[in-house]
Order: structure tokens, then C-alpha cells, then sequence
């Protein structure tokens, strides 16, 4: 009689237990180590060798080569880059890659060389098999390398960067070769990008590649400079500019045109500011391009935002607000009525609060409208409405319009005048719950300059419900990680005295390809929420300062930008640096 095979999961708990009483026969963990790892392990999953590691008990290097000796699986190291065809490994989709921590590396023999941190996982093997249609070869590796890997794999810039650089060399040759043949100096503000020259290959290629490398390296913006002897390219990642390989001046005016053509701008038009936007689709998915362009005196800047659905969360519980505060936002987002502004500079991530808001709020009972200046993110179940400040149709009229279209609740791009002001305040006072974003630097200063821009104290005092000021700080990088100490300077600015920072591990990025030596990827929140109770009602009727308001948050509980930054240093999730340069503007 045939013998039925396991379940993967009963194949699975079997293969743990093996490695577990190799680990415990080669000395490298005690019998304890192992059950407290298999019963952490239950609790919150995981693979055995990843609940070790976490536990400190091991490290990654240990148990790959303790594996690969007991299985007789050969350890691959990924830290060389040669062992990773780029296009083999990019054809097994990124989330089955981190799902099981493992990356295709190559073919041989007709097999599909696969670098795994768990080779007796046979759900992760036959997903590969079945995905990729060819078998398998696995080999072992760090899970940290791997994960190291598959973020240089995916999202890394060295495979686009160099041909960016190739091209750029080819055309550079072709500029100096046609330079040899030059008798009449040409104007240095003449323009050649018309639409023969957009779509040469080159220029084509160009777009295509900056663009890839953009998504790749996940930048906000792309920048594109004329100068008077070059052209710059310039990419914000976490919020600041890189520079990247740019092309040749002469092909400057075409890269322009070609951008235009597909963001279906007028290309003749050269003297005058534009707008326009694009999708492109890469990595399997589509991704919106914003474009921007002005004249200068050496031609025309272009500025693309990437708008990337799939990299922005727009879930209001994984924005990264503390547990506590994310509660009373909740709780204020479930009032029928009142207004809720979110306050900072541009670039700080209030879209997205707000976004993360109205998801949270949808639904088929509710009927959410959106004023937008512009639309940056598709929402579905959601009624979103661009300004069109050309045909008069602006942040005003809307508001008036979806007044009669019986809303719920209406989330306002901006607030930028009076009227707008207003007729929001009578929308709340009317019933309805209205979301939107303000410029100032903090909570309390957002009531000062309401007030300034003639909004009486009394309605601002009945209609707000909450003020939330935030900021974003980068993130250290997690695979080059590494304690630091710091001085009595940097806590003193951070209002933090020795004492508090006894027994803390204070973390920096060393810098590594994954984050391109930068010691930061990606970027979290931080926030300053001002409640608007009976409290501080009064004291806005009352017209109290700023300062005054701020003394009485602190006494409720709520603290500033600078000590949510604080709360985030001490958790190893940026560094004091970071914090200080965004949050203590402004702070005593």
C-alpha cells in the first residue's frame, strides 16, 4: 500500500525539529535555546533559523554553513554580485522573493539555481517551480544576504545606472566626433528638441532608463537641470536630492520633448510654464508621473513626481503612529462633524495622512468628496475632484458645489484663502466632517494664522476638532544597522539629559549598496497632535499665545515634533541627527 505523504505542514514542523537538533549536536545552541525558540516560534511564526537569529542566539553566517554541511547543499555567498544574473532573478516576481527569503541566481544545466534561507521549505520550492516552470537547484544563503539581494535585485540602481552610463559615453563620443565639424558657434539658448529628435532612440532609451532607475531607487521627484555647459539629473530619495548620470547638453532640449510628448504637453511651447502627466509601467506595475516644467535661461527644467500607489501606505494603522495617539485619532475621525487639519511643510506626508483617513472612513454608507489641487493618488469608493483654476473652477466653487451633493464627509487639498476657510467652518457647522491640509510650522501656530487671515476666534473654536502637525525623518537603513554613541551636545539638543539615555542602544546606518551608502531607507512619520476640548476652546475664544496653548498640550500629555522624534531615536528607528534637522525648529 502506498504510504500518503505529508502535508507541507507537518513536513514542515519535522524539518524545524531537524534543524533544531542539528544546531543542539553541533554545540551551537543549548537544548533550552531550542524549545524557547520553537515556542516563540508558534507565537509569532517564522521560520526557525529567523526566530534564533532574532533571539541573538545565532547569526546568519553560523547557520547557513551549519545547514549546508548537514544537508550537503553548497552555501552561496551574495555579497558577490557575479553570482546573480539580473534578468533570471527579475523574472520570479519580488513578492515571492521576500515572502520565502530566497532569490533565482542563474540557470544551469537547465535547472533554475536558487539561493534559499530555508531549503526544506517545499511550499517556497514548489511555488519557484510552478511560477518559473523548470526545476530547481537550491543552494544556501544568509538570510540577511538574501534580503540584502533581493532589495539590490528589485529596487537597486547599478544595472540601470550603467546603462545609462553606456549610452551616455556612445553619445558623448558621437557629440565630440560632431564637434570636429562645427564652424558656427550655436546660440547658447537655441532649441533642438522638436519632435523628430524626442523620438530618436537615444533620447528614447534615455527617458526610459532615468525613469526605471527612478521607481527602482523609489525617489518622489525626478529633476532635470539645464546648465550652461551640462545638463544635471537629480533624484530625491527620502527627501533628499541624489545626482544620477545625466545626458549630454546637446541632448538636453530632445530629453525635454520626449517628456512632453508623453505627458501630452505642447512641445512647441518653450516660453511658458507647463504641466502634464504621464503612466509608465515597470516592476509589473503602473506608476503616474506628474510632470512640471518652467523656462530658465539655459532651457527648460523639468521635475516629474513618481507617484507610486504601491509604496506609499494610505493604512491608517501603518502609518507609524504611536498606539496611543492613533486611538484618539480613531476617535475623533468617528464625529459626525468638525474639522481636522493636518499642518507642515511641503513634503511631509500630509496627503497621505489624509488619504490614510478617508480609507479608514469609506464605505458603502458614507459618501466621501475630495477637492484637489491635484490629484495625486486614485482612491477607489471615493469621489475626487481636480481644481481647475484655468476655467475658474477652484478650491471655492467646488466646496459650494458638493455642498448640494449631500456629502458626508469632504477632504480639502489645501487650505490657501478666507473662502475656502469659510465655507469649510459652514460645512462643519452644517454637519459634515471636513479633512484638510495647511502650511505652518506647528500645531498651535495653525490657529494663529486662521485667526490672522480674518477667521473669528469663536468659529474656529466650535468647528475644530484636532490639529495634527508632522514631519518625516528617515529610517536607518536595517542592513547596515550598527550601535553608536553619542554625545552630551547632541542629547542637550534633543532635550534629553545622560540619565534618560543610561541603558539605551542609539543606532546609525554605516552605509551599504541596499541604501546606496546613504545609512537611511525610507522614511516614518512623526506628529504633534493639539485636541481641540473645552480646554482649549476657551483659551482660543480667550485668544491666549501660541506659547500659552503649548504649556497647556504639555500638561494634558501631548507632546511636541521633537520629543515624538525623540520617542523614534530611542526605538533605533532613526538617528538623533535626523530628528534634530527636522523637528526642533523652533523649539526652546
Amino acid at each position: 500500500m502506498k504510504r500518503a505523504s505529508q502535508s507541507p505542514a507537518v513536513a514542515r514542523t519535522d524539518g524545524n525539529r531537524q534543524i533544531g537538533d542539528l544546531l543542539v549536536r553541533k554545540g551551537l545552541i543549548t537544548p533550552d535555546e531550542l524549545l524557547q525558540a520553537l515556542n516563540e516560534q508558534r507565537e509569532k511564526g517564522g521560520r526557525l533559523g529567523e526566530v534564533l537569529v532574532r533571539m541573538h542566539v545565532l547569526d546568519d553566517l553560523t547557520l547557513s554553513n551549519a545547514l549546508a554541511e548537514h544537508l550537503a547543499i553548497n552555501y552561496v555567498s551574495l555579497d558577490d554580485p557575479s553570482q546573480i544574473d539580473p534578468k533570471i532573478a527579475r523574472a520570479l516576481p519580488e513578492g515571492i522573493a521576500k515572502r520565502f527569503c530566497l532569490l533565482a541566481l542563474r540557470e544551469e544545466n537547465g535547472k533554475l539555481v536558487t539561493a534559499m534561507a530555508d531549503p526544506l521549505d517545499v511550499v517556497a520550492i514548489d511555488t519557484v517551480m510552478l511560477k518559473m516552470q523548470r526545476p530547481i537547484r537550491p543552494v544556501i544563503g544568509a538570510a540577511g544576504e538574501i534580503r540584502r539581494a533581493i532589495e539590490m535585485v528589485y529596487h537597486g540602481s547599478d544595472i540601470e545606472e550603467r546603462q545609462l552610463r553606456d549610452l551616455v559615453a556612445v553619445e558623448n563620443d558621437a557629440e565630440e566626433e560632431a564637434a570636429e565639424n562645427i564652424t558656427v558657434e550655436e546660440r547658447p539658448d537655441a532649441e533642438t528638441g522638436g519632435e523628430e529628435a524626442a523620438n530618436q532612440a537615444p533620447v528614447i532609451r534615455f527617458v526610459d532608463l532615468m525613469l526605471r532607475q527612478a521607481v527602482k531607487n523609489r525617489a518622489s521627484d525626478v529633476h532635470i537641470e539645464p546648465q550652461a555647459e551640462s545638463t544635471a539629473v537629480r533624484l530625491r530619495v527620502d527627501g533628499v536630492l541624489r545626482e544620477v548620470v545625466p545626458p549630454p547638453k546637446r541632448m538636453h532640449p530632445a530629453v525635454v520633448a520626449r517628456i512632453k510628448i508623453l505627458a501630452q504637453m505642447n512641445i512647441a511651447e518653450r516660453r511658458l510654464p507647463q504641466d502634464g502627466r504621464l503612466r509608465i509601467r515597470t516592476s509589473g506595475r503602473d506608476i503616474d508621473v506628474r510632470v512640471s516644467t518652467i523656462p530658465t535661461i539655459y532651457g527648460e527644467k523639468v521635475v516629474m513626481r513618481i507617484l507610486d500607489a504601491s509604496a506609499v501606505s494610505h493604512d491608517l494603522n501603518r502609518l507609524g503612529i504611536e498606539p496611543a495617539s492613533l486611538l484618539e485619532l480613531k476617535s475623533i475621525l468617528a464625529r459626525p462633524h468638525g474639522i481636522i487639519v493636518v499642518t507642515g511643510p511641503t513634503g511631509s506626508g500630509k496627503s497621505t495622512t489624509l488619504y490614510a483617513a478617508v480609507n479608514y472612513l469609506k464605505g458603502p454608507g458614507v459618501n466621501i468628496t475630495t477637492v484637489e489641487d491635484p490629484v495625486e493618488y486614485r482612491l477607489a469608493g471615493i469621489n475626487q475632484i481636480q481644481v481647475k483654476q484655468e476655467i475658474g473652477l477652484d478650491f471655492a466653487m467646488c466646496l459650494r458645489a458638493i455642498l448640494r451633493q449631500d456629502p458626508d464627509i469632504i477632504l480639502i487639498g489645501e487650505i490657501r484663502d478666507k473662502e475656502t476657510v469659510e465655507i469649510a467652518i459652514k460645512a462643519s457647522l452644517t454637519g459634515h466632517l471636513v479633512l484638510s491640509t495647511f502650511h505652518t510650522n506647528d500645531a498651535p501656530s495653525a490657529i494663529s494664522r486662521l485667526t490672522y487671515m480674518g477667521i473669528e476666534r469663536y468659529l474656529l473654536a466650535s468647528t475644530l476638532n484636532l490639529v495634527v502637525a508632522q514631519r518625516l525623518v528617515r529610517k536607518i537603513c536595517e542592513n547596515c544597522k550598527e550601535p553608536t554613541e553619542l554625545g552630551d551636545d547632541v542629547l542637550r539638543r534633543m532635550h534629553v539629559d545622560r540619565q534618560q539615555a543610561n541603558g539605551v542602544t542609539f543606532y546609525r546606518g554605516k552605509g551599504c549598496a541596499a541604501c546606496g551608502n546613504t545609512g537611511f531607507h525610507g522614511r516614518l512619520p512623526i506628529f504633534e497632535f493639539l485636541v481641540v476640548d473645552s480646554d482649549i476652546s476657551e483659551r482660543i475664544i480667550a485668544g491666549q499665545s501660541e506659547a500659552q496653548i503649548k504649556d497647556a498640550m504639555h500638561r494634558k500629555g501631548y507632546g511636541n515634533l521633537l520629543e515624538s522624534g525623540v520617542r523614534a531615536v530611542f526605538q533605533g528607528l532613526t538617528t538623533a541627527e535626523e530628528v534634530i534637522k527636522v523637528a526642533s525648529m523652533g523649539e526652546a
